[in-house]
């Protein structure tokens, strides 16, 4: 099997839907800033994630939003937790997302043209330290099966439609009020599993401190 990033991880042109060439700057200045606070290199980061120097140098550029399988491994590099890179948020106790208020998410697949076929809003972009990153994916039909893996869990809760996703060998079909949790270690699909879409509750635990 091939090993990509999948809906929550393979995000190399993505971006909040309208969000301004300012606030996309904000993330690779984000990550510049906390690796030079850490007194470490470029190749520093790139020995520690398997990030290649000129990867990183268009990320810290903003040249490139990464996946956010490399924030993943960003975080740990950096002891830092992944929202901070996806958005810092404020320190409260709670925040509250009112419904079809999550910040939206536009997916555009890595090949010139291609749609890969799902978008996301995140349910928590306000909460500052959060251990949790949960989103609202919508799953489009589309032919690409490409599989992922990377630090941390899944939790996949299916909302609207009939959904695939096979772990390892292990293959589940999922409709309305099916539940999946797995080990994102482990080489994973997941894909819309009809010829309509489906919607699904998604909340990804990297365990980074």
């Amino acid at each position: 099997m091939k090993k990509h990033e999948d809906f929550l991880t393979d995000a190399s042109r993505l971006a909040p839907a309208g969000m301004k060439e300012k606030e996309k700057k904000a993330l690779g200045e984000r990550i510049r800033a906390a690796r030079e606070m850490r007194g470490l290199t470029l190749e520093d980061i790139s020995s520690r994630t398997g990030i290649d120097v000129a990867t990183l140098k268009d990320i810290e550029s903003s040249k490139m939003a990464p996946p956010l399988g490399q924030l993943i491994r960003l975080g740990k590099a950096l002891d830092m937790k992944m929202g901070y890179f996806i958005s810092p948020g404020v320190d409260k106790p709670m925040t509250v997302v009112r419904q079809g208020k999550g910040q939206a998410v536009a997916r555009y697949g890595k090949k010139k043209g291609e749609e890969y076929g799902y978008s996301y809003e995140s349910l928590a972009p306000e909460k500052a330290n959060r251990m949790m990153e949960p989103f609202i994916v919508t799953l489009l039909p589309t032919e690409a099966e490409e599989f992922s893996s990377h630090d941390g869990q899944e939790f996949l809760f299916v909302l609207e439609g009939e959904m695939k996703v096979q772990v390892g060998d292990k293959v589940e079909f999922l409709k309305p009020g099916d539940a999946v949790y797995y080990d994102s270690t482990q080489p994973h699909l997941v894909k819309s599993a009809t010829r309509t879409r489906a919607r699904i509750l998604a909340v990804l635990y990297t365990g980074t401190k």
